[in-house]
């Protein structure tokens, strides 16, 4: 299972629209919970393209919080947001109209598994983001290829994975046994950790750092915002959970679920986040 919007093909208007939804909210939320992380790696950013980068394009952007950070980072820069999501573009220019930076921020719907034209109009750029993203294209050594393509010489791309799904309960939860999140995600969490460094070398890129960034946040420092944020988060692991929970675990987590219940996670005031995130950086030369 993924935890990210799949941008390589719907399955039906009703479900795929309902499930961009359900995505947009929870990329919404991560972006809002993790925003001194995501400040931390535009900063890095900011720091390998100087002079400041004026072209840059975000791959599969869903509803743009890569997009958003990186006009927020870069002020002089024009952002094209790329993704397959009628519905999640819209989405993103509205968030951009809120904040101001709608004359900035423009968008393209394409599968991006499918040939870039509509991109390569607005490029060469400076900078391509790509985050939680490579993964679900059919041939990411082709997607690199391309994004080498767009790139000027010594343009940057930065790629980043989710190296496993956010961590948000305490150990004992007072709803079942303890050590509950730790099955769930045992059960459920099946994908071996990506890794980029290869595929990004043979585009011709040339790997300048692999960088991970560990994340602990409290409650305190994830804001008011964490509690919908991890509710979210696991009621999309207990839809894949059903099948490979024991019975009193399905139970608990269908308790820590329910927002009547008095050990609910949306009254809960003991949460916090982590998990870990890789950037790679890689350059045109």
């Amino acid at each position: 299972m993924n935890a990210h919007h799949d941008t390589t093909g719907h399955v039906g208007h009703e479900r795929a629209g309902e499930a961009d939804r359900a995505m947009a909210r929870l990329l919404e939320l991560d972006a809002e919970v993790l925003a001194s992380y995501l400040a931390e790696l535009t900063g890095l950013l900011a720091q390998r393209v100087a002079p400041g980068p004026t072209r840059i394009l975000d791959l599969g952007s869903g509803p743009g919080a890569g997009s958003l950070a990186l006009a927020r980072q870069f002020p002089a820069a024009q952002v094209t947001a790329a993704d397959i999501s009628t519905q999640l573009l819209h989405r993103l220019q509205k968030q951009a109209a809120a904040r101001g930076v709608a004359d900035r921020i423009s968008t393209v719907e394409t599968n991006l598994d499918e040939p870039w034209t509509k991109i390569t109009e607005r490029g060469p750029f400076d900078l391509i983001w790509a985050a939680s993203f490579i993964h679900h294209v059919s041939d990411p050594v082709r997607t690199f290829t391309r994004a080498f393509e767009q790139l000027r010489p010594g343009g940057l791309i930065a790629v980043t994975e989710m190296d496993f799904f956010p961590r948000v309960l305490p150990e004992d939860t007072g709803a079942g046994r303890p050590g509950l999140e730790a099955r769930l995600h045992q059960a459920t969490n099946t994908q071996p950790p990506h890794e980029w460094t290869g595929p990004l070398a043979d585009a011709g890129f040339v790997v300048e750092e692999r960088r991970p960034f560990e994340i602990h946040l409290d409650t305190t420092q994830a804001g008011p915002a964490l509690n919908a944020y991890a509710h979210l988060f696991l009621a999309k692991l207990r839809s894949h959970a059903t099948d490979v929970l024991e019975a009193d675990d399905l139970a608990a987590l269908d308790a820590l679920l329910d927002e009547t219940h008095p050990q609910s996670i949306m009254r809960r005031g003991d949460l916090s986040v982590r998990t870990t995130r890789t950037t790679w950086l890689a350059r045109r030369p």
